[in-house]
């Protein structure tokens, strides 16, 4: 007896409900992740209990401003020298060519004006700061 021959479906039947499927689920995926990337710096709140952020590189670069307003840089011998806004923006910009990825990080006191600190952020990210981190204490 001879086996019956197999149909062979044309390529119009193709059944594509599976791909719309996934298609719509990756479109949910993007809709719900794309208003996260469109953030600008990323800010540790003072009073949050947050996860220490994962330090690639042993030295940051650190700029502190005092409740007085006065900026510091943790660069070479003069680390306790009160320093200019272009003065540490010229700096950082020499460091951020030399190496690109190196991390920056802001000690603010938190007597500090906000407009301040968003000044000094806005100065480090024109010098080429790809992010600026705010340091904060861990409450207890």
């Amino acid at each position: 007896m001879a086996q019956p021959r197999k149909k062979h479906r044309p390529m119009s039947e193709i059944n594509v409900v599976p791909y719309i499927d996934v298609m719509l689920v990756l479109l949910i995926i993007f809709m719900v992740t794309a208003p996260l990337l469109m953030q600008g710096v990323k800010v540790d709140l003072p009073e949050a209990a947050t996860d220490p952020v994962d330090n690639q590189d042993p030295e940051p670069l650190i700029v502190s401003i005092n409740a007085g307003g006065e900026l510091f840089l943790n660069l070479g011998a003069g680390q306790g020298q009160v320093l200019s806004l272009a003065t540490v923006k010229q700096r950082v910009s020499v460091v951020m060519r030399r190496s690109p990825d190196k991390p920056v990080l802001v000690w603010g006191d938190q007597a500090v004006p906000y407009g301040q600190v968003v000044s000094l952020m806005a100065a480090l990210q024109e010098a080429g700061a790809p992010g600026v981190g705010l340091v904060t204490e861990d409450p207890q």
